[in-house]
């Protein structure tokens, strides 16, 4: 079968070492047969895809304020973004987007659907993750139970939905964070459906077991989160990565979910226009 699909995928880690690029080259690799991608590293060189030469586009996540950028990629990024979102008013064949942890949370500032705020502590480790009503019908988070457990890594948080702009929009909230029992910490947004075609989530989705053990052995990280966490926290936390309903399954459902869905609305409109 020819390529016909073709994935850019924003590198937003500004050149530092991680495990994400290899989870989502990975999970790409698994549609092989169907599509190809390229990277742009849009922090470290500003290189920005081609709009008309890709169909399917994934924003990274990455370090660092989410609100701060060198004036030039962060500008050049929000300006592609509206781009897409233009484009996909303007054409029959959609682009479809996913931002996921840092592009998340640029993305939320850009549509001004939120504030976002440091946290009081890091958040690192595997989190449940709770669907909202929204997020029950929403076919990126089908096939995961509720709630449903994800790793997540970050400093800052969405928190202080605007409503009005949500409605305004037609954007929907689809996941929360765990359950707060301190009633002065605001349970941050987890996930948001911009609209039918862009999506975005706080937490990592690519994530797999291997790639959280790499990060375990570096022995400071590790012992950085024994001391957020306790030994029995950290203890539980191993087990959690090696439990096929959890972090496997989140990595098995939600990006496979992503494309599938882009895919098959690709197919559909480029059929119907050939016809």
């Amino acid at each position: 079968m020819n390529h016909q699909i073709r994935i850019a995928v924003l590198d937003m880690y500004n050149g530092e070492p991680n495990q994400g690029m290899r989870c989502i080259i990975d999970i790409m690799n698994r549609f092989n047969q169907i599509v190809t991608f390229q990277i742009f590293d849009v922090r470290g060189k500003s290189e920005f895809p081609n709009i008309e030469k890709f169909d399917i586009y994934i924003s990274t996540g990455g370090p660092g304020n989410p609100l701060e950028g060198d004036g030039n990629w962060d500008l050049k990024w929000y300006d592609f973004i509206n781009q897409l979102w233009n484009w996909n008013k303007e054409q029959k064949v959609k682009k479809h987007v996913l931002f996921i942890c840092h592009s998340f949370q640029m993305a939320c500032h850009h549509f001004g659907l939120a504030e976002i705020t440091k946290r009081k502590s890091t958040s690192f480790g595997v989190m449940t993750i709770h669907k909202t009503e929204a997020g029950m019908n929403d076919p990126i988070l089908e096939g995961l139970e509720n709630p449903f457990y994800a790793i997540d890594s970050r400093d800052y948080q969405v928190v202080q939905p605007k409503l009005s702009i949500f409605s305004k929009k037609g954007a929907m909230i689809i996941a929360l964070e765990k359950i707060r029992t301190y009633r002065e910490y605001e349970r941050a947004i987890m996930g948001v459906r911009f609209s039918d075609e862009f999506v975005g989530l706080q937490f990592h989705p690519e994530a797999d077991a291997l790639s959280f053990i790499a990060n375990l052995k570096n022995k400071e990280k590790r012992e950085r989160i024994i001391d957020m966490k306790g030994k029995q926290k950290f203890r539980d936390m191993l087990e959690d990565l090696l439990d096929e309903d959890k972090i496997y399954k989140t990595n098995e459902t939600i990006i496979p979910n992503f494309l599938r869905i882009a895919i098959n609305d690709l197919m559909k409109h480029k059929k119907a226009l050939s016809n």
